[in-house]
């Protein structure tokens, strides 16, 4: 975390809003969105002045020479991605139960410009411990943080979601669906500038080939 910090602080030039809503002790669940590999670094970064926050992240990461070191330093939990990882969900409870802060991506996974639905292990979370306080966060810049000579502008908001935590007769589907559709209102999918030009380029032909196929069966009818 400590050789990120410069990355995220000064070349990210990060703006922290609302820490006033991310408890300092006890079990807490930060659910935010997932554009960018960098989301759960810039996250723990932001709410590193109230407390350490821990996240789900893929057991590929750990894959990679010299970074397993880094994500136990942060106390990051690995989970198989697209698999039902019983085990990963228990350690996040048994942590939780402890009084500790877990972040999660409903997403479970980097949106790469698509849009994903919300899966449940974050609502199963909160239900096994209904004490848990719940508290979503937006990120926002990440996707740009490696466009050198272009610096990005990252902005982390925690901020308590606005029908509350867990309701009565919610279901684990159902949670995650709520909150992540209140998150992505306030942070809509980002792709990096290359990705959106990229995007921008490809729409821009997929437009002017139907254009020109209209044209023709227009060209068509009048002969």
């Amino acid at each position: 975390m400590a050789a990120c910090t410069p990355i995220v602080r000064w070349w990210g030039r990060l703006q922290v809003e609302g820490e006033e809503h991310l408890p300092s002790s006890g079990p807490t669940l930060i659910v935010g969105n997932h554009d960018s590999q960098w989301d759960p670094v810039a996250i723990g970064i932001a709410g590193r002045q109230r407390r350490q926050i821990r996240a789900l992240a893929k057991s590929s990461l750990w894959k990679i020479p010299g970074l397993a070191p880094i994500l136990d330093g942060m106390g990051q939990i690995p989970i198989e991605r697209g698999k039902a990882d019983a085990g990963a969900l228990d350690e996040a409870i048994r942590q939780l139960r402890a009084g500790a802060c877990i972040g999660v991506f409903p997403e479970g996974t980097i949106s790469r410009g698509a849009v994903l639905r919300a899966r449940s292990g974050m609502g199963r979370l909160a239900l096994a411990v209904p004490d848990v306080e719940i508290v979503s966060v937006t990120v926002e810049g990440n996707v740009d943080i490696v466009r050198f000579p272009k610096r990005p502008r990252i902005r982390v908001r925690f901020f308590p979601p606005t029908e509350g935590g867990l309701r009565d007769g919610e279901e684990a589907t159902q949670l995650p669906v709520r909150l992540l559709a209140e998150i992505r209102a306030l942070a809509p999918i980002a792709q990096s500038g290359r990705k959106r030009k990229q995007a921008a380029n490809e729409r821009a032909l997929r437009e002017a080939g139907a254009q020109s196929t209209t044209e023709n069966r227009a060209q068509g009818l009048t002969a």
